[in-house]
């Protein structure tokens, strides 16, 4: 399916735009990743209750991305 040619302009334009701070951001991103979450120095009760807070506890325990995300707002 191809885009309509006026959305692919929208689109590209954008991509052009966005490159540079995309870019800083996907870096920001893996660089986070590599660092895993800032919740692995916490004991068992603190993390009992920083889990306990959050909406999705089930993704906080194991995916470090959903920890970047909360943690810069995303």
């Amino acid at each position: 399916m191809t885009l309509h040619a006026t959305i692919q302009r929208v689109t590209d334009r954008i991509r052009e735009r966005s490159h540079q701070t995309r870019s800083a951001y996907l870096t920001r991103l893996a660089h986070a990743a590599e660092e895993g979450p800032r919740r692995a120095h916490l004991s068992c009760g603190n993390q009992a209750h920083a889990y306990a807070a959050m909406p999705d506890k089930q993704d906080l325990a194991g995916n470090p991305q959903t920890e970047y995300r909360h943690r810069h707002r995303l």
